[in-house]
């Protein structure tokens, strides 16, 4: 399956699935995404074998499936979208100190009861969730919503930051959680370049 040109050229900064999810529309640190990739379901299945949530053969699998059936994907993709905001407000809730709603909370609850639902119980190094056996349209949701729900109840709450240069969110795992920026490569050094601009033009001249 091909890769849509949107969906390889996203940066996998979050640091938890959820949070590269919620990052597949971009903009300013304020105020609406000014962009999105997430456009259909066959990026939504693209973006999965993107980001490590589908194998190959599954996302091919699903692709099938969706041309089979156009209108339950389209009722899938909804889902995502639906599923997307959700976890974009709680987790910005989060990163700002504040508690998230009852209301959404309670659909990434429900939300999870049904990722949970299409799961099976599997041994690696340790034993955990795995969706290989789940052939539904859903199945790019399943473990998005897992790991959200992971983030909230196991992670460390206050390393859940925003960028400062754009709409990213990322779990900061420096040292002494220092970190400001989804990207040194981007934000990062657009905010060096500004401040040395900013710095030149204040230099008296003469």
């Amino acid at each position: 399956m091909e890769t849509p040109e949107g969906v390889a050229r996203m940066r996998l900064v979050g640091g938890n699935l959820a949070l590269d999810f919620i990052n597949t529309r971009t903009g300013p640190p304020v105020g609406d995404p000014d962009d999105d990739v997430l456009t259909g379901y066959a990026e939504l299945v693209a973006w999965g074998a993107y980001a490590g949530a589908l194998s190959k053969p599954e996302a091919a699998a699903l692709s099938r499936l969706s041309r089979d059936d156009p209108d339950r994907s389209q009722v899938a993709f909804a889902r995502s979208l639906r599923i997307r905001d959700d976890l974009d407000e709680v987790v910005r809730a989060v990163a700002a100190d504040r508690s998230p709603g009852a209301s959404v909370l309670a659909r990434l609850r429900d939300d999870e009861a049904d990722a949970l639902a299409h799961a099976r119980l599997d041994r690696g190094r340790t034993y955990g969730w795995t969706w290989r056996d789940d052939p539904t349209l859903d199945r790019p949701l399943r473990p998005v919503v897992h790991a959200a729900v992971n983030l909230l109840t196991a992670g460390a709450l206050d390393r859940i930051k925003g960028c400062g240069g754009c709409r990213f969110l990322f779990v900061d795992e420096s040292r002494n959680r220092s970190r400001r920026w989804c990207s040194m490569d981007d934000c990062g050094t657009s905010e060096k370049m500004r401040r040395y601009v900013a710095a030149r033009r204040s230099r008296p001249t003469g």
